[in-house]
């Protein structure tokens, strides 16, 4: 009855994603995650996360009888597999040596039973920034979210209040001038220490609690 993973491989065509979410459905099967891609013209492939299932190979078969599928297995979670997430986005060296600190951490805990992963994306400019923080809020299994950077504030910070209002996810920032740093839950100066601190303040394996600091800027 926990939470299992199946992956679908079907025709790319119109009305088989409602015919597998129907049946789904009918056994009272709650979908938590699902993610669809086209792999060619004629091909693709559904990636769904689902709790309450009493009876998988039952679930399976009844799938597998759609015409338009062709294969139907069960596979680990996203969650198992890859494990909480940590974001960091900003100027690419500042990023490289986020990175460099989150990875290096990542290692240690993934070795002890976690399972971390590390996303980066070199952006600048407002915008662009502005609209990947507020593309985390989408993300699933967000962790934390490092704001790398010289320069960061205006409509970046505005979308950091937004997904801090709906979603559980840590926001550290470099200590860099702008508004960020106000809206951040933590504020670290070098790259490679705020990259550590942030697996650390994910990780189920690192006795380290950011509610716990005695300050906010290091």
């Amino acid at each position: 009855m926990g939470e299992i993973a199946i992956n679908i491989k079907a025709v790319n065509q119109p009305g088989v994603l409602r015919d597998i979410t129907e049946l789904t459905a009918q056994c009272q099967i709650n979908i938590t995650y699902t993610h669809m891609f086209i792999e060619d013209k004629y091909h693709a492939s559904l990636y769904m996360e689902l709790e309450a299932v009493e009876n998988v190979e039952k679930l399976m078969a009844n799938i597998g009888k759609l015409e338009a599928v062709s294969n139907v297995e069960e596979c680990p979670t996203l969650q198992d597999v890859f494990g909480k997430r940590i974001i960091i986005t900003g100027g690419g060296a500042q990023v490289a040596m986020v990175a460099q600190g989150a990875i290096t951490e990542a290692d240690r805990h993934n070795i002890r039973g976690e399972h971390i992963s590390v996303d980066t994306i070199p952006l600048v400019g407002e915008e662009d920034l502005s609209e990947a923080v507020s593309a985390v809020g989408r993300l699933p299994r967000v962790g934390a979210l490092v704001l790398a950077g010289s320069l960061m504030g205006g409509k970046i910070t505005q979308a950091i209040e937004e997904i801090k209002k709906d979603h559980e996810v840590i926001v550290i920032s470099l200590n860099m001038p702008g508004s960020v740093t106000e809206k951040a839950d933590l504020v670290v100066t070098d790259p490679i220490q705020a990259g550590v601190m942030a697996v650390m303040a994910v990780a189920d394996t690192a006795m380290f609690d950011i509610k716990k600091l005695g300050q906010k800027k290091f």
